[in-house]
């Protein structure tokens, strides 16, 4: 195995067991001998050079390729040696932080996330085969952040309850207006629809979720008061009640923080409510992965607050609520890959191997980011007034607890007093459809 290779794990492999049989078949183990075995082979010596150069990104394209196997361990076994060794912001061995360093440098320009590129960029991830996505998620198709109350819930369970838990803070009544920017497979905006008797707009620049939410709106009768647009969220002009966004906000970029809230700002009425949930980190601003960049999400970036909230203070937005969901995505990355691996044949069907390898990689390093390094998922609640909400969180917990009774059958149709400490069961009032126009 090349020299400048084996200088590069050696110095990053402090714990944990690592074994790398090169090309020429000779074994290389690292570590201290802790923990389970690792033990990968590189078989082209053209990989052992791109690894040692830029290994953040050469050993998930070599894996894509087959150019690097497993004899011991897996995709997550290995980041969970490699993330436990290194800092946050990559390997520190000179050549490799360089490269990242000036990743990190640039970054603001890979976030040029034009009105035409943002489609393009939501195209090469979201509207690869719907069929696709069924292998790994829940029922409800909800590919975000689920909400584990406990340990032991089913994936169902953990997204039903991230639902409960936004629409809590989101507070909305009946006959109101919501808008939900980045909609998806249409699972929340049709929950909210049901649940409090709202009027739904939904958002999206995919044209297979569109397709895919708009056809279970009309399955489900709700097609005259929950709406789906293939829209740019900078061209909607309606003002709302209610604006949600959830997993859509990585793919705004930071050059563009002020536009998004200063958007929202306009479109949200004056006693209205928004709740924005999003990735971040806890650490300082950070260039996305550059395997994630190049081959997930192309134009997506991952924020620290430090850069969202000033846009948020320039928009006159008031910030209610911020609360930190630290490892609810380790553990719905674990459902979704353990799910993926359990149909990977049906996965290699619709595309091929080398794409399997880029998913497994793609899950198994997420999961790995958040239950080893600095990405969190944040929740931000807004107002365009300081008096819109209760005072105190009490009421976020007890309207939780009212739909989850009234999700099980025990509840009547729910609405939610915005000044009360809990929603009431009340019979629901006559629907409407209409939107405010600004």
């Amino acid at each position: 195995m090349k020299k400048m290779l084996n200088r590069v794990v050696s110095g990053l492999v402090r714990t944990g067991n690592l074994s790398i049989t090169g090309p020429d078949g000779r074994k290389h183990t690292f570590g201290d001998g802790t923990g389970d075995p690792v033990h990968i082979q590189i078989k082209t010596t053209r990989a052992v050079r791109a690894i040692a150069i830029d290994p953040m990104l050469a050993a998930p394209e070599a894996y894509m390729d087959g150019e690097v196997d497993f004899l011991e361990g897996d995709t997550l076994d290995l980041l969970r040696v490699a993330f436990q060794n290194m800092s946050p912001t990559g390997i520190d061995a000179f050549w490799s932080k360089t490269i990242e360093s000036t990743r990190n440098l640039f970054r603001r320009f890979q976030q040029v996330n034009t009105t035409s590129r943002s489609k393009r960029n939501v195209q090469r991830h979201y509207d690869l085969s719907g069929d696709l996505y069924k292998l790994f998620l829940d029922k409800d198709m909800q590919y975000s952040c689920a909400y584990f109350e406990h340990p032991d819930v089913t994936l169902e369970e953990a997204q039903a309850a991230k639902k409960r838990h936004i629409a809590a803070k989101l507070q909305p009544k009946p006959g109101q207006t919501v808008l939900d920017i980045g909609s998806g497979w249409g699972g929340l905006g049709l929950y909210l629809a049901k649940t409090f008797d709202v009027d739904v707009l939904g958002v999206t620049l995919s044209t297979e979720q569109h397709g895919v939410a708009t056809e279970r709106a009309q399955a489900e009768g709700l097609e005259n008061h929950v709406h789906f647009e293939i829209k740019d969220y900078r061209d909607i002009s309606e003002r709302f009640d209610r604006i949600v966004s959830v997993g859509m906000f990585e793919h705004v970029g930071v050059n563009h923080y002020r536009t998004f809230f200063d958007k929202c700002a306009q479109l949200l009425k004056p006693d209205g409510v928004m709740v924005l949930h999003s990735i971040g980190r806890s650490g300082p601003p950070f260039a996305t992965s550059a395997f994630i960049r190049k081959y997930i999400f192309p134009g997506g970036y991952i924020p620290a607050l430090s850069e969202v909230l000033p846009s948020i203070e320039k928009s006159g937005l008031v910030v209610n609520d911020i609360e930190i969901l630290r490892l609810h995505y380790a553990d719905t990355l674990k459902n979704w890959r353990a799910r993926f691996l359990a149909n990977r044949d049906k996965a290699k069907a619709l595309y091929d191997e080398r794409f399997c390898r880029m998913w497994d990689f793609y899950l198994a390093g997420s999961e790995a980011a958040f239950r080893w390094q600095d990405l969190m998922v944040f929740q931000i609640q807004l107002t365009r007034r300081n008096d819109t909400l209760p005072v105190t969180r009490g009421y976020i917990e007890k309207t939780e607890k009212a739909l989850a009774l009234h999700g099980s059958g025990h509840g009547s149709e729910l609405s939610v007093d915005k000044k009360a400490d809990a929603p009431k069961p009340k019979k629901a009032p006559a629907r409407r459809s209409k939107v405010d126009k600004a």
